[in-house]
This record gives structure tokens, sequence and C-alpha cells, in this order.
């Protein structure tokens, strides 16, 4: 995937300052936001674009041109799949520059009736999610005179893949429940360290997929806000020299959920990272415009027209923002989906010779997650699970 170090730092900036507002579980994906901001900035003017271009990070005039960097860069993604749709009533007439620069075929007619319009964008929805997302997540109107909307899906499946078992937690918030838990053992140690961060400690462990796309579970400590967590995490991302890898760590309790033990053992044994955690499944809607600021739509939204001369001679204004997204970890793999549209209407043991180590991680209370491209370091989905799945007992071992 090509796509410039600055978008990448960008778009992570904006799942950073998006997800320090998160509280309970959730999903999200700046991924499916930032070009739709992006090309609105393009043809935006006054307040509006100086707003859009502080919550992009990069300016104005080159916007568009890093908005379609990014959709070919995911596009090259395996895995991924992505698309961009555009809509507009019979009587606006959307600029030849502006609409240049969209994928071909992207631009769509609203016919101005809600029960032919509402059904026609769900589908597109649920076309381009392979069914993960069955609904556009803004309400078509008659009033409705230009939607423009993003879908994103991603499926990878694990390198090596977990085994399912029964998981009751014996403290935290999670105690009593019985959930569906997962485990593995490997001898790589690295896949999980410790980071030190501004917020406090977080346990960072690296799930690899097979599409080049890895899930990074992140524990913090448990004073810590699901904001904060994965805000480190996105800073781990930009700075990896913050963590301890796992065969550096000391012997004890030295991170969030994680303990290193060093015992003796009669035969030659290779390190192992064992590991704990849960399967789970979220979702999600969001509302872009209660978060206006972050998304640099506060003068956009203003019912005063002049915010989009460079999409449209008709006086527009950003009537509805909003986002449904989803993830799902499991055994084998991963997945996640998120649909975003913008709505504008008009304004034990004898001879113990050898030492052997063993890194112990437990994921049994609430914890963070980012679904990262492994070479361009993009973030593509972020999440927090408090809800994990409980267990069926026809599925992983019996209760013991």
């Amino acid at each position: 995937m090509r796509v410039a170090n600055t978008t990448v730092r960008a778009v992570n900036g904006l799942t950073a300052r998006w997800a320090a507002g998160a509280k309970g579980g959730t999903v999200l994906s700046a991924p499916g936001v930032w070009p739709l901001l992006a090309l609105l900035a393009d043809g935006a003017a006054g307040e509006a674009r100086s707003e859009l271009a502080e919550a992009l990070g990069v300016s104005a005039d080159r916007a568009a041109a890093a908005a379609r960097e990014l959709l070919a860069g995911l596009g090259a993604v395996r895995g991924l799949e992505t698309a961009l749709g555009l809509w507009t009533g019979r009587a606006l007439e959307p600029r030849g520059e502006w609409t240049a620069g969209l994928p071909a075929g992207a631009h769509g007619v609203l016919t101005g009736d809600a029960g032919t319009d509402g059904p026609a964008l769900g589908g597109w929805a649920a076309r381009r999610t392979g069914g993960l997302i069955e609904r556009m997540p803004v309400a078509v109107t008659p009033e409705t005179e230009l939607v423009l909307a993003s879908a994103l899906a991603l499926r990878t499946r694990w390198l090596r893949p977990f085994d399912e078992t029964y998981l009751a937690p014996e403290s935290g918030p999670w105690q009593g429940r019985e959930l569906r838990g997962l485990e593995r053992q490997s001898v790589l140690l690295d896949r999980i360290g410790v980071a030190d961060t501004p917020g406090g400690h977080v346990t960072e462990l690296k799930v690899l997929g097979d599409t080049a796309v890895d899930v990074h579970l992140l524990l913090g400590e448990e004073d810590m806000a699901p904001g904060g967590v994965l805000g480190a995490g996105v800073g781990i991302l930009a700075d990896a020299r913050r963590v301890t890898p796992g065969s550096r760590l000391p012997s004890g309790e030295v991170g969030p959920g994680l303990v290193v033990g060093r015992e003796r053992t009669m035969t030659p044994r290779p390190p192992t990272l064992d590991v704990t955690t849960v399967a789970y499944g979220v979702t999600s809607d969001h509302d872009l415009l209660e978060h206006a600021g972050v998304f640099g739509l506060a003068a956009a939204a203003l019912p005063v027209p002049g915010h989009f001369p460079g999409i449209s001679a008709y006086p527009l204004r950003v009537d509805t923002a909003r986002q449904s997204a989803l993830a799902r970890f499991d055994a084998s793999g991963f997945e996640a989906a998120a649909v975003t549209a913008v709505g504008m209407v008009a304004a034990g043991v004898p001879e113990l010779r050898w030492l052997s180590t063993t890194v112990r991680a437990v994921f049994d209370r609430p914890f963070g997650f980012l679904a990262v491209h492994r070479h361009s370091r993009l973030v593509l989905a972020a999440g927090w699970v408090d809800d994990p799945e409980p267990y069926r007992e026809d599925e992983g071992d019996p209760p013991r």
C-alpha cells in the first residue's frame, strides 16, 4: 500500500482524537471518515474549509489528492474492500472539477422519494461490505440534496488460530461471567510487549493476519479510560521504541495482565508466550455531528450559504454525518466493516538444570484493539471491548 507517511499520520491522528472520547464498547474507523472530510474540504470555502483542514491534518489544497491516494492504497490491501459513492438530487449540478476525482461509476441520482432512495442506498452499503452492514447510516429525506458515502470491509485469518476454551474471570468487571475464551501458545515472545505511556503502562499483543493486516490488543492499567488506552496504542505505532518486547522483560508482574516467570526444568524447553483472551463482537453507530469539532464540521453544519461553492453553485450545508461500524474477533480471524455517510441539504522436578521462560498474558477485563496495516502502520479500525461473547455449552472445553 503506497500512502504518504504524512497521510498515514493524519488519519491515525484522527483515530486518536476520535477515540479519546470513547466510552464503553465501541468500534470506529477513521479511514472511513477521512476521505469524505477531505473531499468536502476540497469543495469548501471560508471557515468550513479552515475547520475541515484542521481536522484532517493536511491543507485543504492537497486534501482531495491525499484522499484519492488513500483510497487507492486501501484498495490495494488484500482482504480489504473499499468503495466511495456520491448521490445528488436532480436539481443539483455538482461541479465537474470536483467530481472529476471520484471513482468511475461513483455518482448516482437521488429521486427525492425516501421510499426509493433509502433502500437503494442501503443496498449499496450491503453490497460494498459483503452484507456486514445492511443499511446506510444516514436517513434520506425529500430535502436531502447530496449524500457522500464510503464503505470499508476487512477480513483476515490468523496465521496461527486460537483454541476455543471456557473462561470465567475470578476478579475484575467480568468476574462471575462465563465467557468464550481463546488461547494459544507461541515461542515468539516479542509478539507482546509493555509500553510506558504518559497515561500509564499498556500491554500490547500483536495477532498477525494472513493479509498483512494485524490486530493489536491493548490492555491498560485498571484506572485508564478507553480513550487513553486507544490513544496510547496509536502513539505506539508512531514510536515503537516505547515498547519493551517480551524477550527483554524481567521476571514478575511486568505490565497489565502480564506476568513473566522463570523456572528450572529437567530438559531444555523453548521460551513460551501463553495468551488467553476472549472472542468479541462490537457494533457502533456514531453521530459525527455530536463531536463536530473533532471532524471539522461545526461551521459546515450552520444553516447559511457559502460553505461549499467548490462542490456546486447550489447552496449546501451538512445536515447529517454518521458512521455504522462493526468488528468481530474469534479463534480463526477478524472482520470489520464501516459505512460512513454525510448528508447535505440546502443551506515440579529433580535435576532442575535448565532455565525456561514463560510469558503469561491474560486479557480478562475490558481492553482496546487496533486493526493495523502491517507495512504502513495505518489504523483501519479501533475499538474497545467491554462485553465479550458468552461461553456456549456446544463449544470449547467444559467448565472445570
